[in-house]
């Protein structure tokens, strides 16, 4: 869309083009309302539109991670069980061709500040584009992976060769005859490293935590098999809806303890061999909450990734034999053939727990251990260090509440939502996929879809009761940070450090920032809020 016209005023604004800020907008038409939709990248996807590294591809497995709406997938199939970075633009570029969403959209527009008008009772959207956009509903539907984070070295400024963070990755890099290093050791990370793993370069891998990786199982679907499993559709989305994290898996209600080694081994074999997240969602439930069921997940873990290397050194580094962090406190990955990659001779793994890098100079990192340096002389450094996760694309938008303070302000004591939808002082705004919410730790469209109905239902209750204007109360969403925190002690999460909690961030604040109590808690939470307007401020 051009911006021919630099103010606009409508009944809702959406920002961010990723699954849902589409979902929002596709819906909030659908309801009659004047819509447009603001996107900083160029082209719809979201996190899909800027994740472009080799390797990368979705962790959620087909047909489950897509929209639920019958236009868009009756002409659509896609080709592998878990699609990569390409195929998802592809599907983003379908969905808009079927839905027309660009034409009310303006892309290559950042927004760089919101205001509430106490005397319109509207909000004011600004862009670094000079448009200025006025509305009565703002939904906010900038993502949880969409604000970089860049670490700070010491001399990193000095450095000579090719720094590149795993979001800014060029669409060709040669790494031919090159010493590349990877900095991060997540998704991204074990992705990258899983593909430049097998190329002619000198690889350099550079861990702090080992990642939790399982067998992703990786196939091709014939075109036959995409469309018989259509089929099915009606099903695996109801049954995603109805789940505890999105995905139409069989769960176990089941604690580790009450199995016997061999029904356990027998048990884990047969997930392992399924691959994807069966063998997370469909497991024993308490590997989250108890750590001595977490460690009898961990030690399985150990002798499937040991069995696949023969490097003893690398295994020590990547799959210790005393377990020292607990299993899916951090997000697991999903791998194809990770350690085998890694147990090649041209990838060094380098332990920065025992030996941290200290700072860059031209050449590349220098890392101490104890007295002693290492020189590491890099031709390109990835940074696949990840984003300010979950908050940092919110406090981004600087947004003011109705008494014109800040959201990094109001947030200073600690992130403050009801329900993870909607802020205390901020009339009619709602966030999609954000804190406070299952968000993270929730396979992304059906539970976007969940929220995204749920802001529908609230405007149609309002419009049909003649109200003006919802927003939480402060003791709503006080209540709603207490069970947040209450609920995460009851897990394993807080005992890591891990951007669920906040901790990726040098002088983030550390706490719960995903509801850990799925998705079916939350909903039962959402639609008696819903009722009545419990928790709400009400203004006609």
């Amino acid at each position: 869309m051009t911006r021919s016209t630099p103010q606009i005023d409508m009944d809702a604004i959406v920002v961010g083009g990723g699954f849902g800020g589409c979902n929002s907008l596709y819906k909030l038409r659908k309801m009659g309302l004047s819509v447009k939709l603001i996107e900083a990248g160029s082209a719809f996807g979201g996190v899909w539109h800027w994740n472009r590294y080799p390797g990368a591809r979705v962790d959620s497995e087909m047909p489950s991670y897509q929209f639920n709406i019958p236009s868009v997938w009756k002409d659509w199939s896609w080709s592998e069980r878990f699609p990569g970075d390409d195929e998802l633009r592809r599907y983003f570029q379908h969905v808009d061709s079927v839905l027309g969403l660009s034409k009310d959209t303006f892309f290559n527009t950042i927004v760089t500040g919101v205001e509430y008008d106490n005397t319109a009772r509207r909000w004011i959207v600004r862009t670094n584009t000079e448009l200025q956009a006025t509305c009565k509903y703002l939904i906010t539907a900038t993502g949880s992976s969409y604000k970089k984070h860049y670490p700070q070295f010491a001399g990193l400024e000095t450095y000579a060769g090719q720094l590149i963070h795993s979001t800014d990755y060029p669409d060709t890099l040669d790494v031919k005859g090159k010493r590349v290093g990877v900095v991060g050791n997540g998704a991204s990370g074990l992705q990258i490293v899983q593909e430049l793993g097998k190329q002619d370069c000198q690889l350099t891998v550079f861990i702090r935590t080992p990642c939790f990786a399982i067998p992703m199982r990786q196939r091709k679907f014939s075109p036959e098999e995409a469309d018989m499993l259509k089929g099915y559709y009606d099903g695996l989305f109801e049954r995603s809806y109805k789940s505890e994290a999105g995905f139409p898996h069989n769960t176990r209600f089941q604690s580790a303890h009450q199995a016997t080694p061999e029904e356990r081994n027998a048990l884990f074999d047969e997930l392992w061999g399924r691959g994807g997240y069966s063998f997370l969602v469909s497991n024993y439930y308490d590997f989250l909450l108890d750590e001595g069921a977490n460690a009898i997940f961990y030690d399985y873990w150990v002798r499937q990734v040991h069995a696949r290397m023969t490097d003893r050194e690398k295994m020590d580094i990547v799959a210790p034999l005393k377990q020292e962090y607990l299993v899916g406190t951090k997000r697991p990955s999903l791998e194809q053939d990770y350690y085998e990659m890694i147990d090649r001779p041209n990838v060094a793994l380098h332990d920065v727990k025992r030996s941290p890098i200290v700072e860059f100079n031209a050449s590349g990192a220098v890392t101490r251990d104890g007295d002693a340096t290492q020189q590491h002389d890099l031709d390109i450094v990835i940074f696949a260090t990840g984003y300010d996760a979950v908050t940092g694309s919110l406090l981004d938008m600087s947004i003011t509440d109705k008494k014109g303070i800040p959201l990094a302000k109001k947030w200073e004591k600690g992130v403050l939502t009801h329900l993870g939808i909607m802020l205390p002082g901020c009339p009619n705004l709602f966030i999609v996929y954000g804190p406070q919410a299952p968000t993270s730790l929730a396979n992304g469209p059906p539970f976007i879809e969940m929220e995204v109905d749920w802001i529908c239902k609230a405007i149609g209750k309002m419009q049909n009761e003649g109200l003006n204007s919802i927003e939480p109360t402060l003791s709503a969403a006080e209540a709603w940070r207490d069970q947040v925190v209450a609920v995460s002690q009851h897990t394993l999460y807080p005992k890591t450090d891990s951007w669920y909690m906040g901790t990726n961030i040098p002088g983030k604040r550390r706490e719960p920032l995903i509801y850990l109590g799925g998705m079916q808690s939350w909903w039962k939470s959402c639609n008696v809020a819903l009722d009545q307007w419990g928790g709400f401020h009400t203004e006609r």
